[in-house]
């Protein structure tokens, strides 16, 4: 249900009629199927210890504010459809130019919860903490010990009712943070979305969905900001083994690599069995690996003691085969499922592995200069992954994060491209591998004058069907059902240390651009990722930051 007239206001206080069209909700391409039965999956509702939460995802509009010479405005909406006896946190707020696409939870007590403080009370009243004439934005007033996590908004200077909302127990919520700007500077307000301060697989903090809003001039950094905390330690509504491959035959990306692409991934069997070697320091012969890996050194963190390398380049040669080429015959995803957003969400990270890393391309765009450097980039053993974050309320995919080199992206569902039904596709940078949403060229560098690190990326006859190549190879709140591979426990390098002259390679070039942009160049250089200059061996997995923690952005 939607309201369809609007009245907006500028900086100046002058209104002006809004006529607002109907947002379209996003909805996956195809719908989801009967998921295996399980403890706590996609039954709709969550155990959090003394709080049982929904997720609600249908609301009604309810007003809208643009600023005066803004292109876009945000848009707040009521919860609806909230299911008998749950109770809303506040309300839903996104910018106005954006389909509606959003969540947030509602919450009642558990059964058999018997405590002196309930879980959840009303808010004694409210603060208007700003309106616009035509938009009204109130903080919940919370009883001593409780804490409120959202707002309410109405199109009137009536003070809302104090059912509209709950406010939940102190010792039951989590540190919070502004995330993504919804309004920026605009009538002495600003609105975010919020994230919970700690993320990672061992972390408790559940954000609710609702917006939070602020007429101070703080960046965000020192606000205080409060989500739920999941304080049940069983992890009810995580998928079974069952229900993980379920969701990846249903979800699982195809992975294209470029057109061009020389180096493409393998298994680490093949890897093993095609000649890779283990090299300690110290000593000048590297040793055979067993197709299993069970030689390596397991354990422990990086010392700088051990690293891979490729075989010889005669012997592989001899053989018919480069192994720096990869096999995409051979190749496969490794699985590492986890809990994400304190429980509420699993990600499924697909890890994929190459044997080598080429060399990276500069581009000056404006120039139309592309010049593939020599070494620069090139290193043994490539981890690459993207993660699929699911949620458990009903195993919907949210939102597929795209590691790319040091950082990464995570892109909504609604924003993906899919091949086959509610399948993504996931595109391959050629010779770096890392991966991105949609076909083209990205910079990494500076996008604004075009000049840097070039990623080209397309389909091709080259590619991988996720939700059939795949292995699971760790699942840790399973508790040993998921057998994790010996190569898996290596926390050493995959590759030799490589230094590059990159500086110098990149001064040459400089030195034949013409005059004028020589400066801007020299300048950009200090903004190019660490690879350019120098490349310590690449770690597995399981030594990387986000194995147990959150994805880096």
């Amino acid at each position: 249900m939607f309201r369809l007239e609007c009245c907006c206001t500028d900086s100046d206080d002058q209104f002006y009629n809004s006529l607002m069209e109907e947002q379209k909700s996003f909805s996956l391409p195809a719908p989801l199927p009967q998921w295996p039965k399980g403890q706590g999956f996609a039954t709709g509702r969550i155990n959090l210890g003394e709080l049982e939460v929904a997720m609600v995802k249908d609301f009604d509009f309810f007003s809208s504010y643009t600023p005066k010479k803004k292109a876009s405005g945000v848009t707040f909406y009521k919860p609806a459809s909230i299911p008998d006896g749950f109770f809303a946190f506040g309300y839903y707020g996104q910018p106005t130019d954006q389909e509606l696409r959003g969540y947030v939870l509602v919450a009642r007590a558990a059964q058999n919860t018997e405590t002196e403080f309930p879980p959840l009370k009303s808010p004694l009243g409210y603060e208007l903490i700003w309106n616009s004439g035509s938009v009204y934005v109130w903080q919940p007033c919370p009883p001593n010990g409780y804490i409120g996590l959202g707002f309410v908004v109405t199109i009137d200077e009536i003070e809302p009712d104090i059912d509209e909302v709950r406010c939940v127990r102190e010792d039951l919520t989590d540190d919070c943070e502004v995330d993504d700007v919804i309004l920026g500077n605009a009538s002495n307000i600003k609105i975010w979305s919020t994230k919970a301060c700690k993320t990672g697989m061992f972390c408790k903090g559940v954000t609710v969905g609702t917006f939070f809003c602020s007429t101070s001039s703080n960046s965000g950094d020192d606000l205080e900001i409060c989500c739920l905390r999941n304080v049940n330690p069983n992890l009810e509504a995580m998928p079974n083994l069952e229900q993980i491959e379920a969701l990846i035959d249903h979800y699982g990306p195809t992975v294209y690599f470029h057109p061009d692409e020389t180096y493409l991934p393998s298994s680490v069997p093949w890897f093993f069995e095609n000649g890779a070697l283990l090299f300690r320091k110290g000593k000048d012969n590297g040793i055979s690996i067993d197709s299993d890996g069970s030689i390596l050194p397991q354990g422990g963190k990086n010392d700088g003691q051990f690293w891979m390398d490729l075989p010889d380049e005669d012997d592989t040669v001899k053989n018919g085969i480069i192994v720096k080429n990869g096999n995409l015959e051979s190749a496969e995803l490794y699985v590492h499922v986890k809990p994400a957003l304190g429980g509420t969400f699993t990600d499924i990270v697909m890890w994929i592995f190459c044997p080598f890393n080429g060399p990276v391309t500069f581009t000056i765009e404006f120039l139309n200069v592309n010049i593939e450097m020599n070494r620069v980039g090139e290193h043994v053993g490539d981890w690459e992954h993207y993660t699929l974050r699911i949620s458990n309320f009903d195993g919907e995919l949210w939102s597929v994060y795209f590691s790319e080199h040091s950082g990464g992206e995570w892109v909504d569902a609604s924003n993906l491209e899919f091949i086959e039904g509610n399948k993504p596709i996931v595109y391959s940078s050629k010779h770096g591998h890392a991966s991105f949403p949609n076909a083209g060229t990205y910079i990494q560098g500076s996008t604004k004058f075009g000049i840097g690190v070039k990623n080209d990326v397309d389909k091709s006859d080259w590619f991988i069907d996720s939700s059939k190549k795949y292995q699971i190879i760790a699942a840790e709140y399973l508790n040993g059902v998921v057998d994790e591979p010996d190569w898996l426990q290596y926390m050493r390098e995959w590759g030799p240390t490589v230094l590059y002259d990159g500086r110098s390679e990149l001064e040459k070039l400089i030195s034949h651009l013409p005059f004028f942009i020589r400066l801007t160049v020299e300048t950009l250089i200090d903004l190019f990722p660490i690879e350019l200059y120098e490349e310590e061996g690449p770690t597995g997995p399981k030594e990387k930051d986000n194995w147990y923690g959150d994805e880096r952005c």
